[in-house]
C-alpha cells in the first residue's frame, strides 16, 4: 500500500530530466505562430521597396518596360551601376558619383569623430562636475536637439561667410559638428551618470586627474554609447540633404545632393535603372553600418536608460 501511495505521475520538470519531450500548450503555440507570422509579413512589406530598387537597378531599360517593379531580372546586369559610378552626367558635369561619394566620406568621418569626441568630454563634465548653472547649460544644449534644421540655415550661412568656409567641405563639417554635438552630449551624459561615483573617488585618491580618469577609466567602459553616437552621427551626416544643398557648392556637394541632381537631370528617356542604382550606392554605407553594428545601437541606448 505504501509503495502504491508514493507512486505518482512525474511532473514536467522531472519528465524533461528523464529526456521525455514536454508537450507544448496549443494556445501558446498558436500565439507564437501568429506573432512570427505578423513579423514576417511586416518585414516583407518593409523590404519590398528595397527589393524593388535592387531588382530594377539590375535590369536593362527594355526589361523594365516589359515587366513589373517586383519581377526578378531575367538577365541581371550591373551596367546601370557602372554608368552612374563612372560616367553619369550630374548637373553640368559628367564624372559619375564617385567624386561625390568621396565627398560624403570627407564630410561624415571628420564630423562624426569631432562631434563624438566633444560630446564625450561634455558628457563627462556634466555628469561629474557641479558648478553654478550646470543644469541650465545642459538644458540649453538639449534645446539644440529640438531646433528645426530650417531655422539655422540663414545664421549658419552668415557665419560660414564670415569664416570664409561657404561652399566648402570644411564648412559643411563645421555645420554638422555644431548640430550633432548636442545629441552626443546628451548620449554620453546619460551614460556617464550610471557609472558609480565611487570609481571616480577611488581614481582621484590614486592621483588620477581629469584626463587620466577620462581616457583610462571612462572611455574603456563606454564602448556601447560610443557606438551609439558614431552610428547616430554618421548616418545623420551621410543622409543629410538640406545642409548639403544649402552650404556646399559644385564639386564639394555630398552624394545625396548628387543623386537628387542626377534624378532630376533631363536627358531624354528616363533611366529608372540608373536612378535606382544611384540611390542604392548612396544608401550602401548606412546599410552596412546598421547590419554590422545595429545590435550595439540598441544595447547602447538601453545602457543609458537606467538613470539620468
Amino acid at each position: 500500500m505504501r509503495s502504491c501511495a508514493m507512486t505518482a505521475v512525474p511532473d514536467s520538470s522531472f519528465a524533461m530530466a528523464l529526456g521525455r519531450p514536454r508537450s507544448l500548450n496549443p494556445t501558446k503555440m498558436f500565439g507564437r505562430i501568429f506573432v512570427y507570422g505578423c513579423l514576417v509579413v511586416l518585414a516583407a512589406l518593409f523590404l519590398a521597396p528595397l527589393a524593388s530598387m535592387v531588382m530594377t537597378s539590375l535590369k536593362s531599360m527594355e526589361e523594365i518596360r516589359s515587366g513589373t517593379l517586383l519581377s526578378v531580372p531575367q538577365a541581371p546586369t550591373i551596367e546601370a551601376w557602372a554608368s552612374v559610378w563612372n560616367s553619369a552626367c550630374i548637373s553640368v558635369a559628367c564624372g559619375g558619383l564617385q567624386g561625390y561619394f568621396g565627398n560624403s566620406f570627407l564630410i561624415a568621418v571628420p564630423a562624426t569623430l569631432i562631434s563624438v569626441g566633444l560630446g564625450a568630454l561634455n558628457g563627462y563634465v556634466f555628469s561629474t562636475w557641479r558648478f553654478r548653472g550646470d543644469n541650465v547649460l545642459f538644458g540649453l544644449i538639449l534645446f539644440g536637439c529640438f531646433i528645426p534644421l530650417q531655422i539655422v540655415l540663414i545664421p549658419m550661412a552668415g557665419l560660414l561667410g564670415m569664416l570664409g568656409l561657404a561652399g566648402t567641405i570644411p564648412g559643411l563639417v563645421l555645420v554638422h559638428v555644431v548640430y550633432g554635438v548636442c545629441f552626443t552630449t546628451m548620449f554620453f551624459r546619460n551614460y556617464f551618470v550610471t557609472v558609480p561615483a565611487e570609481i571616480f573617488k577611488a581614481a582621484r585618491v590614486d592621483g588620477a586627474g581629469f584626463w587620466a580618469i577620462f581616457f583610462r577609466i571612462l572611455l574603456p567602459i563606454s564602448w556601447p554609447i560610443v557606438m551609439v553616437s558614431i552610428i547616430w552621427q554618421f548616418t545623420g551626416v551621410w543622409n543629410d540633404f538640406l545642409f548639403g544643398v544649402s552650404f556646399a557648392a559644385g564639386s564639394s556637394q555630398p552624394i545625396t545632393v548628387a543623386v537628387n541632381n542626377l534624378v532630376n537631370t533631363s536627358t531624354g528617356t528616363k533611366a529608372y535603372n540608373e536612378d535606382m542604382a544611384a540611390a542604392m550606392i548612396a544608401a550602401l554605407p548606412t546599410i552596412v553600418i546598421y547590419v554590422a553594428a545595429g545590435r550595439y545601437f540598441l544595447r547602447g541606448l538601453m545602457a543609458g536608460a537606467v538613470k539620468g
